[in-house]
């Protein structure tokens, strides 16, 4: 299968200086011609970034702004920042539409002070929501949510849906004080069921391992596989058996680039356990997990090639391709390449369901 590198001179307004200097990677995919990548019907991504501008943390006020996180990050393709920008590298590669969350406000779900979370979180969404209307059938903005105030979540989410985002984006690794399984987070439950948007808890948000910089070397290769998995596969564990989908029918939860490959196995894994254990014991759930999970749960692919194995005899109503643009491992502007390797021998309509219509059923979008 051939290593396709990745071109920088296609991004959109990058100039010749930052593209020599942008990071170098490969994806693996097809070799397709350009008819042929014509001729592939355009695909919604479900988790890609934008980069907040530095200018946008400086409206908070002085007091607050000290109470940010310094956080590094590689340098950015315009697009990242510029929407007009943005729409011309989605045409690049095949893109329809992107589910947009935030880069540096990803960071923000694990500050300590929470009057900063809060109102970094109101200036975001109100920047994110000026960049979608751009083009508000191809750009979706989610709403960042902080739940200390649990209230106050609701009604910023609600907020934030006056405005044409779409879901609530909370912490996937809550503060120890408040978990999941916690009442703390019924009303938003309630309301995100009521308004019929998902749940989004995204990698790397809230109080997990990444809250205080990356380790270099092996353990830093032992975060971003295993402590990450872990994080998610909790946070999962957490929702399910909690009972919080029986007691909200129209609740659903996406999780966000945390692949998918290994939700097959634990599903499997919980319903053993679930079965064996509710014969002596009352649980909080009266059905098995994967039965939940495939009413409630969404995940998305990126470059998952052991998890796109499953298809179609598993996940084809609950998973969703991602191009993670512009992170590191985004696979623009080989997307296509890319899905045509994880989902070869697949029907055109199961290939339109994991590329776009499964989107389009979780967000309510207008295609």
């Amino acid at each position: 299968m051939p290593e396709i590198a990745v071109d920088a001179t296609k991004f959109a307004g990058m100039s010749a200086a930052q593209a020599a200097t942008f990071p170098r990677r490969t994806v693996i995919g097809e070799e397709l011609t350009e008819a042929q990548m014509a001729a592939m019907p355009k695909m919604i991504s479900t988790d890609a970034h934008v980069m907040e501008p530095d200018e946008l943390w400086r409206e908070l006020p002085k007091r607050l702004q000290s109470q940010l996180p310094n956080v590094p990050f590689r340098n950015s393709p315009p697009g990242a920042t510029d929407p007009h920008l943005r729409l011309r590298d989605q045409d690049t590669d095949g893109v329809a539409a992107e589910v947009l969350f935030p880069n540096y406000g990803m960071a923000l779900f694990g500050i300590d002070d929470i009057e900063t979370q809060q109102e970094s979180f109101k200036l975001y969404n109100d920047w994110i929501a000026r960049f979608c209307k751009t083009d508000s059938k191809r750009l979706y903005g989610v709403p960042t949510i902080s739940v200390y105030d649990i209230k106050a979540g609701v009604k910023e989410m609600q907020r934030g849906h006056s405005m044409g985002l779409k879901g609530a984006m909370l912490w996937q690794v809550p503060d120890p004080r408040l978990p999941f399984t916690s009442e703390h987070y019924e009303p938003l439950w309630a309301a995100c069921a009521e308004a019929g948007e998902p749940v989004i808890c995204h990698i790397l948000t809230g109080h997990s391992y990444a809250k205080n910089g990356h380790k270099n070397g092996i353990e830093g290769i032992r975060e971003s596989v295993n402590m990450k998995t872990n994080d998610s596969a909790n946070t999962l564990f957490d929702f399910i058996f909690s009972g919080a989908f029986d007691r909200h029918p129209k609740l659903r939860l996406l999780m966000a680039e945390s692949e998918i490959g290994w939700l097959p196995f634990l599903l499997q894994q919980w319903d053993y356990y679930f079965d064996r254990s509710r014969r002596t014991q009352t649980l909080p759930i009266n059905r098995k997990p994967s039965e939940i999970f495939e009413e409630h749960v969404f995940g998305t692919f990126l470059e998952d090639y052991a998890g796109t194995r499953a298809f179609p005899e598993w996940g084809m109503k609950n998973c969703m391709w991602s191009n993670d643009y512009p992170h590191f491992n985004m696979t623009f502007p080989n997307s296509r390449n890319v899905v045509e390797r994880h989902l070869k021998g697949l029907s055109e309509e199961k290939r339109l369901q994991l590329t776009r219509d499964n989107a389009i059923e979780l967000f309510n979008l207008k295609f």
